[in-house]
């Protein structure tokens, strides 16, 4: 039997290691090969999501309170409390606000809401009046034939007519459709209930939790999420939030100055809805149509206060809360706005900027370092 020599063996060289025939790819074949991989696993991630559609929409609605009181918690934190007793503080404080808001503040608005839902009609008609007024005096300067403005005079009042019944229609089912959610099923009372359990715990055990799912990556990549996500998230929530009260606030001050019919509606309606990404100039153009048709320099006089206003708010405030904000190109807003209400309605939303921003965020890592993660061979 033949034996090997040993100063053979020790004199072949070490074998080359194989290559890796991905890594030879040109960067468009290794992205075609992995972008429908990506597409197969959101596919089956959102089959997932909507099997267990209620719970998921609960964990989410906890998560994101849980995110926005933790900062009045350490507040409490650095003032010598206890965690516990920190958090404790906090929810009583939600709740004491939150009834008082209910017994002072939500019967007005309610009340006010209900009168703008039966004056609708009368200021649609004041409206239509006035476009005919301004159609009249065009006519005598253009010397239009009678035909012609009959027949645009009978098309507004149609018109009209149509959007009055449409609006008091919608208005007054949405009307109903809050009460209803307001104080409606017993399900509905137990998905709140859970809510704010899960949002309690996620608040006292919440730093453990995360600890424990960035835990399974690599340490640079879930270093790198965590910082993301935190910076993200801080910044467009704490951010909207902010910019939220003070364009209310400064709206309805300045709408009770003025006497606006339905100031203080309209105002903090305003304000709520700047929560959203573009929700502010869309509400502030529909609340000075709404003025206009019952006085039109009192609409114009508001839509000109309210842009100057909300024009201060976005230069001089946003820039120093907003302050690392990753910024996003406008057309990617509204996309990742759509996709949001599409996926997940209303909690997709709220979340729908920040996780974009988040995606870019690490996507410019991607393409600067090249791997997100340094120490994944």
């Amino acid at each position: 039997m033949l034996r090997s020599e040993p100063h053979l063996e020790a004199s072949q060289p070490p074998r080359a290691p194989a290559p890796r025939t991905v890594a030879i790819l040109p960067v468009w074949a290794r992205w075609g090969l992995v972008f429908p991989l990506i597409i197969l696993n959101g596919w089956l991630l959102l089959l997932v999501l909507r099997y267990f559609q209620p719970l998921v929409t609960i964990v989410l609605a906890a998560t994101l309170l849980s995110f926005v009181l933790d900062y009045p918690a350490r507040l409490f934190q650095r003032l010598g409390l206890r965690r516990g007793y920190a958090v404790t503080g906090v929810f009583l404080l939600a709740f004491v606000l939150l009834g008082t808001l209910g017994v002072t503040l939500a019967p007005v608005l309610i009340g006010q809401l209900t009168e703008l839902v039966n004056r609708l009609p009368l200021w649609l008609d004041s409206g239509r009046q006035q476009l005919l007024l301004v159609l009249q005096e065009w006519d005598i300067a253009q010397n239009l034939p009678d035909d012609v403005t009959g027949f645009l005079s009978k098309l507004l009042t149609s018109s009209a007519t149509q959007l009055a019944a449409q609006l008091s229609g919608r208005l007054q089912s949405l009307t109903g459709q809050v009460f209803v959610l307001a104080f409606s099923t017993l399900d509905r009372v137990i998905n709140v209930i859970l809510t704010l359990v899960i949002t309690a715990y996620l608040m006292l055990f919440g730093e453990s939790l995360w600890n424990g799912i960035f835990c399974w990556f690599p340490t640079q990549l879930g270093n790198q999420v965590r910082r993301s996500l935190n910076q993200n998230f801080h910044n467009y929530f704490m951010g909207q939030i902010v910019l939220a009260l003070v364009l209310g606030g400064a709206l309805t001050f300045t709408f009770l100055v003025l006497r606006v019919p339905f100031g203080l509606l309209f105002g903090l309606g305003i304000g709520l809805m700047t929560l959203i990404p573009v929700g502010g100039i869309v509400s502030i153009v529909v609340v000075s149509f709404l003025i206009a048709l019952q006085n039109f320099g009192l609409g114009l006089e508001v839509l000109g206060l309210a842009v100057l206003i909300s024009q201060i708010n976005d230069n001089f405030i946003a820039p120093r809360v907003l302050g690392g904000m990753t910024g996003l190109n406008p057309v990617w807003i509204l996309v990742s706005l759509l996709i949001g209400v599409k996926l997940g309605g209303l909690i997709g939303l709220l979340l729908a900027v920040p996780l974009a921003s988040f995606i870019k965020t690490m996507a410019e890592m991607l393409r600067e370092n090249g791997s997100l993660s340094g120490d994944v061979a």
